[in-house]
């Protein structure tokens, strides 16, 4: 991020220990609160580079419940696009595997240049745990 990027973390939880670095602000919020946007935001000053959201919801092992939680932190990332990422700017997002994981990424294709998904060194075999990489931010493509 060099001397004068930035990074800005937000969690359900409070980081144990918390971040020691003059360039690195987290705080504890829930991604589908607007109110964490605004704070967002305020600890960026202005748009960013890259949007990387490692959130997942807390299953339940109730599918429907899952997909519904899953689908409502898609949709909390795509509202900050527009607020938050710069024109070319790139998005890796996790994913789990359901139709409203595929949905998001469909609609994402649409809005950056390429679009892949990839699967970390580190999942386990099985996981349903994949990672969305989009390159190339295109906010005209939102209707502008």
């Amino acid at each position: 991020m060099g001397a004068r990027g930035r990074v800005v973390g937000v969690d359900r939880v409070a980081l144990d220990p918390p971040l020691e670095n003059a360039n690195t602000v987290s705080f504890v919020g829930d991604m589908e609160d607007a109110k964490v946007h605004e704070k967002i935001l305020q600890h960026l000053d202005g748009a960013c580079d890259v949007l990387l959201s490692d959130a997942a919801p807390k299953l339940t092992g109730v599918r429907e419940v899952d997909r519904a939680a899953e689908e409502r932190l898609l949709e909390a990332v795509e509202r900050l696009l527009p607020l938050l990422l710069k024109k070319e700017g790139d998005l890796l997002v996790k994913l789990l595997e359901c139709p409203e994981a595929q949905n998001f990424q469909r609609r994402m294709r649409g809005l950056f240049a390429s679009a892949k998904t990839v699967q970390a060194e580190g999942t386990r075999k099985g996981s349903s745990e994949r990672y969305l990489l989009a390159k190339g931010y295109r906010p005209a493509a939102l209707g502008d």
